[in-house]
């Protein structure tokens, strides 16, 4: 079976016996043309099953209707829910967005911003790898708006919308230590990380400011924030001897917390008595593991919606656009994970 040809431009003008500009402002500027002609160009488009090409007509005014979004990894659900509230926002604007995946990986990321840039999108949405990316400054100085997304931009001149990582670290360590736990592990990575950097130094604070020095939290390194790395964690922590083994996890995603949890309970580790385990960014499975994960909670959607806001902004009035550096503060959500106090000799 042959396909159909696409019919052009050139096609409805010798049907209707006009010329290309003559359609091209029927599509674009109808205002200018009369009725007349119009009526014969718009009866030949609905003849012909003339379908305009919108791309390239915004291609040729500068750029197209597309954001694109780049996160670390498509697989967990706070990227999930960050990107359904930048869709909200753009989808509201009329605006197509260009979901990519670094996995965590700066070749891949370098890749997606190559791509993002021929498709002449507006602007990009990105948790990058290396908030200090030649790469972006490339994106800016040609044109096309950037926006970090759930990462704090150190220059005064790019938007960024974050949470206070810092913060919500303190608040997970704080809430171990006044249950008790005096022997902690910090699961998360890989540091170089800048999110998973803040929320292990605010677990520190919370132990200073207890009056507790760092040998009282362990650091469990992982090569990613996924619930595989989190088992693997849970067997080192696991590994250690009873009598100096952690008595309370804090992990620096909810993935990770999930994996340890996995582990925990195959090895009828009861969580939170002989193991407390506190998440961080409560995704929805948090709340309906087999034991309900205490999580430091981070608004999701509105990270997606205000930093899409933002970057339209910066697009659609570049000349009265002011900058900003939204920073959102987390909160800590207690459940069945941690609830038990403990009291250590």
């Amino acid at each position: 079976m042959s396909e159909t040809p696409l019919v052009s431009i050139r096609d409805v003008a010798n049907h209707a016996g006009v010329s290309v500009g003559t359609v091209s402002n029927v599509l674009n500027r109808p205002d200018i043309v009369a009725n007349a002609t119009r009526a014969r160009v718009l009866a030949a488009i609905a003849e012909l099953g003339f379908v305009p090409n919108d791309a390239a007509r915004q291609l040729r005014r500068g750029r197209g209707r597309t954001l694109g979004l780049v996160v670390l990894d498509v697989a967990n659900p706070f990227f999930t829910d960050v990107a359904k509230g930048v869709e909200d926002t753009t989808g509201a604007a009329g605006m197509a967005v260009i979901f990519c995946n670094s996995d965590g990986d700066l070749t891949k990321e370098n890749a997606y911003l190559d791509l993002l840039e021929e498709q002449r999108v507006q602007g990009v949405l990105i948790t990058p790898i290396d908030d200090a990316s030649e790469r972006l400054h490339r994106l800016r100085d040609r044109g096309v708006r950037v926006v970090l997304l759930d990462r704090r931009s150190a220059e005064a001149d790019l938007c960024s919308v974050s949470v206070n990582d810092r913060l919500g670290g303190e608040l997970a360590m704080r809430h171990l230590v006044e249950s008790g736990h005096r022997r902690i592990a910090f699961v998360g990575g890989p540091h170089r990380l800048e999110q998973v950097r803040d929320r292990y130094d605010g677990a520190i604070q919370a132990l200073a400011d207890a009056g507790l020095g760092e040998q009282h939290l362990r650091r469990y390194d992982t090569p990613a924030l996924t619930v595989a790395a989190g088992r693997d964690a849970a067997a080192r922590v696991l590994g250690q001897p009873r009598g100096s083994r952690a008595t309370a996890v804090f992990c620096a995603n909810d993935l990770l917390a999930l994996g340890v949890l996995q582990v925990l309970t195959r090895q009828q580790v009861r969580v939170p008595d002989d193991i407390a385990l506190v998440g961080y960014d409560d995704i929805d499975f948090a709340a309906a593991a087999a034991v309900p994960l205490s999580s430091v909670r981070q608004p999701r959607q509105r990270l997606g919606q205000t930093a899409a806001t933002l970057l339209l902004d910066e697009a659609n009035t570049p000349e009265t656009h002011e900058h900003q550096q939204v920073v959102f503060e987390p909160e800590l959500v207690v459940r069945e994970s941690s609830q038990r106090i403990l009291t250590e000799d």
